[in-house]
């Protein structure tokens, strides 16, 4: 049993859409085939992925030195003890190597977007879906038959006014959800609440809205939004502040009463880390949002999830980034919070299965073995060109 190629492809995203802090005319993202020598229906098994959303592709990295240590590496020592299965956590360990401490971003996609593409084909030669996968290995064999999925939206579109947006919100509560996001930070704060406003008249509840400024605040911008939005009683004001920026970000849980949501900039255990340290989020009511694809993959993931235990936060607590079929199972598999939807965005990237139904905002878990990428028919349709 072996790995008998790694390849990636850089796809462009191809929107205008835009948030506080950039557009994503120019966004690309990596999507990767592991193929393995393991037959099934005539066919090798293939585990595929991508690298979320919102960072640039990152095959470089890939071909310099990630993929050529794997397929470098003795076949039986990338296998479980039992020889039957890989092993995605010795693969990481074999990317890792010679690789110096610190400077996480730079590698950490191109290093998950692999590991996530070889839990597909894990879960595939297990012929279960992964979130079983994951359930059986990370969370006791507890399985989960849904979660819940709220929708990231009100996106700043050129010509794009209130009336759009609430028509947008409308048509997501049509579509089952019941939870939404909107982007913030993108015109004047008096604008930027009228938005608020309007959304609000829509959803109903403030604990049914969040909003998100990507971190693009200075200190003056942050206070201020803050305490523009503190009465709203929103279900969390996401990335106030720069993602490094700990001491601001305490500053701005010290007078925002309700919940704040940050980390799916963060890269490592370490950063993570020193967010739930020095950052004062309060892990009764803040909700961290890692994108596991983007920081090293599965099993750092689960390594960062024990830390973040010892610190007292719940698995509940965990919202991680990125509307995928990845953070379904990541999702469903470790028991977490609830998972991004982006329904209407990011082209072929964005959504989940082709059948896939939202219900008063539970989502159901797919039975497909993998990740299921082989359901979004636009989606897979690219994916298997590299295969």
């Amino acid at each position: 049993m072996r790995i008998v190629d790694i390849r990636e492809i850089a796809v462009p995203l191809q929107t205008n859409m835009r948030n506080a802090a950039f557009d994503f005319s120019e966004m690309t993202t990596s999507v990767v085939a592991v193929v393995t020598d393991v037959v099934r229906s005539g066919q090798p098994i293939v585990g595929y992925a991508f690298n979320s959303t919102g960072r640039y592709a990152c095959g470089a990295q890939m071909r310099a030195r990630f993929i050529p240590r794997v397929l470098k590496a003795d076949p039986d020592a990338l296998l479980n003890a039992q020889g039957t299965n890989f092993e995605p956590e010795k693969i990481l360990a074999v990317m890792m190597q010679r690789e110096k401490p610190g400077g996480h971003t730079e590698r950490s996609i191109a290093i998950g977007t692999i590991e996530v593409a070889c839990w597909d084909a894990v879960a595939k030669i297990e012929d279960k879906p992964l979130h079983r996968v994951l359930a059986e290995r990370y969370s006791g064999g507890d399985t989960l038959d849904r979660v819940q999925c709220y929708v990231g939206g009100g996106w700043y579109h050129p010509g794009k006014g209130v009336n759009d947006l609430q028509a947008e919100i409308r048509q997501r509560l049509d579509e089952g959800y019941t939870t939404m996001k909107i982007k913030v930070g993108g015109a004047p704060i008096p604008d930027d609440c009228r938005r608020v406003e309007a959304a609000l008249e829509i959803v109903g509840k403030g604990n049914r809205l969040a909003v998100d400024a990507n971190g693009a605040f200075d200190r003056e911008r942050a206070l201020a939004y803050a305490a523009a939005l503190a009465p709203f009683g929103l279900r969390w004001f996401e990335e106030p502040t720069d993602p490094l920026d700990f001491a601001l970000l305490e500053e701005v849980t010290s007078r925002y009463p309700a919940p704040i949501g940050t980390g799916e900039n963060l890269f490592s255990t370490q950063d993570v880390e020193n967010l739930v340290r020095f950052g004062d989020l309060r892990a009764d009511r803040d909700i961290i949002q890692i994108d596991v694809p983007q920081s090293y993959g599965i099993v750092q993931f689960s390594r960062t999830l024990k830390m973040l235990e010892r610190h007292g936060w719940k698995r509940t607590s965990i919202f991680p980034h990125g509307g995928n079929q990845m953070t379904l199972h990541i999702v469903g598999g470790f028991g977490l919070g609830g998972c991004e939807a982006y329904p209407g965005v990011f082209g072929a990237f964005a959504g989940f299965a082709d059948d896939a139904k939202v219900s008063d905002g539970w989502l159901g878990l797919p039975d497909r073995p993998g990740i299921g990428f082989e359901a979004q028919n636009e989606l897979y349709s690219l994916m298997k060109q590299i295969a």
